[in-house]
């Protein structure tokens, strides 16, 4: 396959590295690879170790090129961690022609006045995204380009992060043979793989429920209302599990997936867990119910940090599509009843809803979602060739001032 039609999605996680690559043919998104594996370099989405995580994105990246038969060199990149922040900014100008006919440059530079916000100085801007336009106080428009007046503005949501992750993130895969094409807010990738365009007008919350953190991404008529990374994920249940278990962690991981359950109510009060199973030298029987209660007390801890945070957005209970998860957590055992319940709004598992085809076996497994999503930003950014970056959107001099920053450590 040609090498110039090839799209590279790469998500770094907590305890992983997926990548994905593909290409459109006649409109569908086609999978020719999807590779991950396990990542110990990062902790609570940001990098901790670069020689681990430069290890795992290139034994991740050695496999997706012997899938594919050819190198690759380029890619799209998903971006998550605590250190994100998101705000709501605004932008203002004047029409620039006689006539009053809003141009592209005045898209443009209505929204580089929406990224004049304060950020502290170790923080940059990932994205600025459009929410409204307004005409002569005239608002509710998607599309200005054409439409005549004086006065343009915007309502934007602004996504930034700290300088250092960027930067170390970006070490990692300039390291491992790999030049950035992109770098992109995770759930707004993931977004694009698992939410469907009626969901996102009507209103949905996406929960990226990682290992080390929870990633949000809300949105409403079409457009993201609010963004955020809770410094919680599923490996805390495992933690958890472990104390209380007095088992190991391994063990523990095991028991999770095999039995654990968010749902208290529907276990047996004469059911164990025989830890013998899982670990030879743990002659333990725990009841089940015990077990249960652990996950309850985290999740419930989760669920109130995502009420938050649909409170500060305005949305809480007020989501019709309501919520969707993904991630390695969302296969957690009645993780959609529990959410039901305790944030009472509808919840269901993500699975990608566009028309996919090649290797769709494998990227129905939450592990890829995000990295198919960052395959479908791409494409949707129109971009058909990783030769030519000209339709790809840089975020802001982010990648250009890490470049500039690595050369100097350059023979």
């Amino acid at each position: 396959m040609p090498k110039d039609n090839l799209i590279v999605g790469l998500d770094v996680g907590t305890t992983k590295v997926s990548i994905c690559v593909g290409n459109f043919q006649e409109g569908i998104a086609n999978i020719i690879a999807a590779c991950h594996k396990p990542n110990s370099g990062m902790r609570k989405g940001t990098v901790a170790d670069i020689e681990e995580t430069v290890s795992a994105i290139s034994a991740a990246l050695d496999d997706a090129e012997r899938t594919t038969g050819t190198s690759l060199s380029r890619a799209v990149v998903g971006i998550s961690g605590s250190h994100i922040v998101s705000t709501d900014s605004k932008g203002v100008i004047a029409v620039s022609r006689a006539d009053g006919e809003i141009t592209q440059s005045d898209v443009e530079r209505v929204l580089e006045a929406a990224r004049a916000i304060a950020l502290p100085t170790n923080q940059e801007i990932i994205h600025v995204i459009p929410k409204n336009y307004i005409i002569d106080g005239q608002g509710g428009i998607k599309e200005p380009v054409g439409m005549s007046g004086i006065r343009l503005e915007v309502e934007a949501h602004v996504i930034g992060g700290t300088t250092s992750a960027i930067k170390n993130l970006s070490k990692c895969v300039f390291q491992a043979g790999l030049e950035i094409a992109d770098i992109v807010f995770s759930p707004l990738a993931t977004s694009k793989a698992l939410l469907s365009k009626k969901q996102k007008e009507i209103g949905v919350l996406l929960v990226d429920f990682g290992a080390g953190t929870t990633s949000l991404a809300a949105y409403e008529e079409g457009e993201v209302i609010g963004a955020a990374v809770l410094p919680v994920g599923c490996m805390h249940i495992t933690n958890d599990i472990a104390i209380g278990l007095r088992t190991s962690l391994e063990t523990a991981e095991k028991i999770k997936i095999k039995e654990a359950t968010a749902a208290v109510n529907k276990v047996g009060e004469k059911e164990v867990v025989n830890l013998n199973d899982y670990d030879p030298a743990d002659d333990q029987k725990i009841p089940k119910k015990y077990l249960a209660q652990i996950v309850e007390a985290r999740l419930d801890e989760i669920f109130n940090m995502i009420r938050e945070k649909l409170r500060l957005w305005n949305k809480e209970g007020m989501l019709p599509a309501g919520i969707v998860f993904t991630g390695g957590g969302s296969k957690l055992n009645g993780l959609v009843d529990a959410a039901k319940e305790k944030l009472r709004l509808p919840a269901q598992v993500g699975s990608p809803f566009l028309e996919i085809s090649g290797m769709v076996d494998k990227i129905d497994n939450p592990i890829y979602a995000t990295s198919v999503g960052l395959l479908l930003w791409a494409m949707q950014q129109k971009t058909t060739s990783f030769t030519n970056t000209a339709g790809l959107k840089n975020i802001g001099n982010i990648l250009d001032r890490t470049k500039n920053f690595f050369k100097q450590f350059l023979p």
